[in-house]
C-alpha cells in the first residue's frame, strides 16, 4: 500500500505595486483589513510614486485579495495601474520573525512603533523579509512622486452624523474629518502623504485621536488629518482689523449673528478665504457687490441640502450626483423662478431674482449652486438656516486670499469680520464649476475635488518632461510626469484654477503655482509651452524660464491648443476637424482668431475654415464694449453709414473718432473671433453695450433664445486659397431685418444660435470629411450653442467630442500645450 504525502496549502507569495490615486484615500488601511481578512501576511507602505505591497499565503486566498484590490478599492481611490511579481515564498520558519505558515489567521501585529513627528507606523524591515502578520510600514520617499495624492474631499456622511450627534466627541467640531473625507490637496507639502508632510504636522494627536489612527477597525485608521476639538485647529473671529472677538464656537455663533443682521464675514475654507452674505437680502448682496467691485456678474448661493436646492431649482438626477458627490462642485441649475410655467413652491425669495440689477444672478436663468462641503459649512449653514452667498475671497481680478494676514490686507475692506482658524492652506483651491449637458458633466473651472487628479495621454515613445504656462485668462498651468510603465502613458496634473493674469498679484499666485507643481513632483523641465501670444504675461514668464533652464520653448498657437485639450481629453491621436470658437487668440497672419475649424494631426494643425474677418476699433476695448464690436461689423457692410445704426451707442463725437479710424484702418486689428460676433448681435438686439466682465453680453443673448424657436439665419461658405470663410452677412442682414421688424429679441437670439448649429454642419459636409469632430473654446461654455452644435452634427452622422475633465474656455490650453509640445518631440 502506497502512502500518499499529506496534502499541504499551495504557498504564493507577490510582490505588488499600485498606482494612480492611492495616498490619502485610506488606501493602506482598505489593504490591511483586505489581508488580514484573507490571513495573509506581508506589508503595504507609501513611496513618493506609488504604493508597494508583499502578501504570502494560501494561493487561492492570494487570489481573493487580488480580486478586492482590482475590484473593490476605497470610492475615492482610481487605480491606474496594479504591478504583480511573483515571488519565491519565505520557507516555512525561516526568515527574520516569520513563522510557519499553516493556513491559520495570523496573530494581530505588534504594537506600532513611534515614528515622530505625530505619526506611527511599523518599522521597515529589509526588502524581502517577512513578519507573523499583516502590517502598514514606514513611508520610503526617495522615489520620483506620481501623482497618488486625491484631490480635497467633501465631508462624508458618517462625519457629518457626528458632527450633529450630542453623543459625540466631535460634536460641533468643524474640522471633523476621516479616511473617507476632508482636506488633502491643500494642506499636504511633499509626498509621500504622512501627516509630518501636512500643513497638520504642528497639531500633536491627543490619546482619543491616537487610538483611533492606530485602530485598523476605524475608519480613522491612519487618517492623517485626524483632529478633534482637544488637539486641534481652532476658530477664531476678528473684526476687519485683526482684534480677536471670539474664539471656538463663540466664534462661529458671532459669525452666524453677523450674517443674520446683513453683514459680510470672511471665512477662512478649505482652499482659502471665501466671501459669505444673505442671500435673502438685496442689501446684503447690494453691499457685497459695491465692496467686491463686482456690479453684475453672477454669484454662487450655498444652500443647506438638495431638498431645499429643489424649491429654487430645476434638478435633475445626474445634477444630484454632482452635488452629492465627494468633489462637491458649484453646479449650475435652471432657476425655477425663470420658468413660468414652474413657479417657487415656497413664499421665501432669494435676492437672484431675474430682473434683479442688484440680485445675486441678475437676467440669468440659472443659480450657480453648492452644498456645504465641509464642517465648517454644514454647521454655518445649519446655524443661519438661510441661503448664503459664497463667493471668492478677493477683489474682482484679483486672486483668492490664503493667509489672515492677506486676508486682512485684502478683504478688510470689504468684510465686517472674519471667521478663520489656525489651520495653514498650503496652495490655493478655489470651488469647481460643473453644468450637465446632453452628454453628461461638464466641467467650467477645475480646481477643488479635481486638482491635482492627473490625466493621462495616450502614445508610445519617449517622455520628456513638459512644464506648459498656460495662456492670460481663465489660467492653469501644467506639468507632464513622464510614462506610467504598465500602460505607456503620460500622466499630466493640472494645477488648480489660477484666473486671469491682468494683476501683479494673480501673475505672483501663477508663478507660485508653477514653484509649487515643480517642487512637489521634484521636477525638471525639459520642455517649457507656452501660447503664441508674444506679450501674454505667461509667455514672457515661459522664455524667462526655458533661458533660465536651457531648455526649448515650444510656442502654441491658442485654437490647436484648444482643440488638442479635448483631444487628450478622449485619448484622440488624430487626425480630427477641430470646432475652436473663443473670444481672442494670437493669429499667425497678424489677425485676432476665434472663428476658426482646424484639422489637427499629430504636432501639427492646418486651418481650414474660419469666419470673414471684420474690424474691431480701439482693439483690446471692444473686449468690455460690445458695441464696437457691432460698429466694426456693420462697418463691413456699410461703411460709414454704420453711424445710421450705431447712432444710440455712442456719443456723436466717439462715434465720429471711431468711424475715423475704421475709415483709416488704425487701431482696428481685424478679427474672426466667434466671441466678438456673439457681442455684435447682442448690442445690435438691444442687449448690454458696455459690459463689467467678460462673456457678459454673449450670457444675455444665450439666456434671451426662445428655445422653442425652430427658425434659422443663413450663412454662405466661400473659399480663399485653401481655406472655407464662412460669411455671415447674411446673418447680420437677418437680424437687422428682423429687428426692424419688431421680432422679439428672443426669437432673434434663438434663430442665431440655430445658424451657428447649420454653419457647423455645413463646413464639415464642405470638407467632405468624416473625421472625429472636437468642439472646443470659451463660447462652448454657452449651453444652448453647446447643445446645438452637437445635437445637429451628431444628427448628421459625425462622431463629437466635447470637454468634460477640462474646460472647454481657456482652462484646458496648457493641457493642450503639453498635449502638442510632447508631440513635436
Amino acid at each position: 500500500m502506497t502512502l500518499l504525502p499529506t496534502s499541504k496549502p499551495t504557498v504564493r507569495r507577490v510582490a505588488i505595486s499600485v498606482r494612480g490615486v492611492v495616498q490619502g484615500v485610506g488606501f493602506r488601511p482598505f489593504v490591511y483589513n483586505a489581508a488580514r481578512a484573507e490571513a495573509l501576511s506581508g506589508w503595504i507602505r507609501n513611496e513618493a510614486g506609488t504604493v508597494r505591497i508583499e502578501v504570502q499565503g494560501d494561493r487561492a486566498a492570494v487570489n481573493a485579495f487580488l480580486d478586492v484590490l482590482r475590484n473593490s478599492p476605497p470610492p475615492q481611490a482610481r487605480i491606474d495601474a496594479v504591478e504583480i511579481k511573483e515571488i519565491s515564498p519565505l520557507p516555512l520558519g525561516e526568515g527574520p520573525g516569520v513563522r510557519a505558515y499553516s493556513g491559520a489567521p495570523p496573530s494581530p501585529p505588534p504594537n506600532p512603533l513611534p515614528e515622530g513627528e505625530g505619526t506611527k507606523e511599523i518599522s521597515s524591515l529589509p526588502e524581502g523579509e517577512g513578519t507573523s502578520a499583516f502590517e502598514i510600514r514606514k513611508s520610503e520617499g526617495d522615489s520620483p512622486p506620481r501623482p497618488t495624492i486625491p484631490a480635497d474631499l467633501a465631508t462624508c456622511r458618517e462625519c457629518l452624523a457626528e458632527i450633529f450627534d450630542p453623543s459625540e466627541r466631535r460634536c460641533n467640531y468643524p474640522f471633523t474629518n476621516c479616511t473617507n473625507c476632508g482636506p488633502r490637496w491643500s494642506i499636504i507639502e511633499r509626498l509621500p502623504y504622512d501627516r509630518r508632510w501636512t500643513s497638520m504636522a504642528s497639531f500633536e494627536m491627543c490619546p482619543a485621536c491616537r487610538a483611533e489612527y492606530d485602530d485598523p477597525a476605524d475608519r480613522r485608521f491612519h487618517a492623517q488629518p485626524i483632529a478633534c476639538p482637544r488637539c486641534g485647529p481652532t476658530l477664531q473671529l476678528l473684526d476687519n482689523q485683526g482684534r480677536e472677538l471670539a474664539v471656538g464656537e463663540a466664534a462661529l455663533s458671532a459669525a452666524t449673528e453677523a450674517l443674520l443682521a446683513g453683514r459680510i464675514v470672511a471665512l477662512k475654507g478649505l482652499g482659502g478665504f471665501q466671501l459669505l452674505a444673505d442671500a435673502t437680502s438685496a442689501d446684503a448682496v447690494a453691499r457685497l457687490r459695491r465692496r467686491k467691485q463686482r456690479p453684475d456678474r453672477p454669484f454662487a448661493v450655498m444652500l443647506a441640502s438638495l431638498e431645499e436646492t429643489r424649491k429654487y431649482c430645476r434638478v435633475s438626477d445626474e445634477e444630484v450626483r454632482q452635488l452629492s458627490s465627494h468633489q462637491a462642485p458649484i453646479v449650475l441649475l435652471r432657476q425655477l423662478a425663470a420658468e413660468a410655467a414652474s413657479p417657487r413652491p415656497d413664499s421665501r425669495q432669494l435676492a437672484a431674482e431675474a430682473a434683479s440689477p442688484q440680485g445675486v444672478a441678475p437676467g440669468n436663468p440659472y443659480l450657480g449652486v453648492m452644498l456645504p462641503y465641509t464642517p465648517l459649512h454644514h454647521l454655518l449653514m445649519r446655524a443661519v438656516g438661510r441661503p448664503l452667498i459664497c463667493t471668492s475671497g478677493n477683489l474682482s481680478e484679483e486672486p483668492m486670499a490664503i493667509a489672515v494676514e492677506d486676508a486682512l490686507r485684502r478683504l478688510g475692506p470689504i468684510a465686517d469680520v472674519l471667521l478663520t482658524h489656525d489651520r495653514p492652506i498650503v496652495r490655493p483651491v478655489d470651488d469647481s464649476i460643473v453644468r450637465v449637458g446632453i452628454d453628461g458633466p461638464r466641467v467650467l473651472r477645475r480646481a477643488r475635488g479635481f486638482a491635482p487628479l492627473p490625466i493621462e495621454l495616450h502614445g508610445d515613445g519617449d517622455a520628456p518632461t513638459v512644464l506648459a504656462v498656460g495662456g492670460h485668462l481663465k489660467n492653469t498651468v501644467a506639468l507632464t510626469l513622464g510614462r506610467v510603465r504598465e500602460t505607456h502613458h503620460v500622466q499630466v496634473v493640472l494645477s488648480a484654477h489660477v484666473g486671469d493674469l491682468e494683476s501683479t498679484l494673480s501673475i505672483e499666485v501663477f508663478r507660485r503655482a508653477i514653484d509649487d507643481l515643480l517642487d512637489f513632483y521634484r521636477a525638471t523641465p525639459e520642455i517649457v509651452a507656452c501660447d503664441l501670444h508674444p506679450d501674454y504675461a505667461s509667455t514672457r514668464h515661459a522664455e524667462l524660464l526655458a533661458a533660465r533652464w536651457d531648455v526649448p520653448l515650444v510656442r502654441v498657437q491658442h485654437h490647436h491648443a484648444h482643440v488638442a485639450a479635448c483631444m487628450a481629453e478622449h485619448g484622440l491621436q488624430g487626425p480630427v476637424l477641430g470646432f475652436a470658437w473663443d473670444g481672442t487668440g494670437y493669429g499667425p497672419d497678424g489677425t485676432v482668431w476665434g472663428g476658426e475649424t482646424l484639422l489637427c494631426e499629430g504636432a501639427e494643425y492646418r486651418r481650414v475654415a474660419h469666419l470673414r474677418t471684420f474690424a474691431l476699433p480701439g482693439g483690446d476695448r471692444a473686449v468690455r464694449e460690445p458695441r464696437r464690436s457691432a460698429l466694426g461689423l456693420l462697418f463691413e457692410l456699410f461703411g460709414p453709414a454704420a453711424a445710421e445704426h450705431a447712432a444710440d451707442w455712442f456719443r456723436p463725437r466717439e462715434l465720429d473718432n471711431l468711424l475715423s479710424i475704421l475709415n483709416r484702418k488704425i487701431h482696428s486689428p481685424r478679427t474672426s473671433s466667434m466671441g466678438r460676433l456673439f457681442d455684435a448681435v447682442a448690442a445690435i438686439c438691444g442687449l448690454p453695450t458696455v459690459i463689467t466682465f467678460e462673456g457678459q453680453a454673449a450670457m444675455a443673448l444665450e439666456y434671451a433664445a426662445d428655445e422653442n424657436e425652430r427658425g434659422s439665419y443663413q450663412c454662405l461658405l466661400s473659399s480663399l486659397d485653401d481655406r472655407i470663410v464662412i460669411d455671415w452677412e447674411p446673418l447680420i442682414r437677418g437680424v437687422l431685418t428682423d429687428r426692424a421688424a419688431g421680432v422679439h429679441v428672443s426669437r432673434i437670439s434663438a434663430r442665431f444660435h440655430n445658424a451657428l448649429a447649420e454653419m457647423a454642419v455645413a463646413v464639415a459636409q464642405s470638407l467632405k470629411t468624416t473625421l472625429p469632430i472636437v468642439l472646443s473654446g470659451g463660447c462652448f461654455q454657452n449651453a444652448l450653442l453647446a447643445e446645438r452644435v452637437h445635437r445637429r452634427l451628431s444628427d448628421a452622422g459625425f462622431s463629437v467630442h466635447n470637454h468634460h475633465r477640462t474646460p472647454p474656455g481657456d482652462g484646458c490650453i496648457a493641457l493642450g500645450q503639453a498635449f502638442l509640445a510632447l508631440r513635436q518631440v
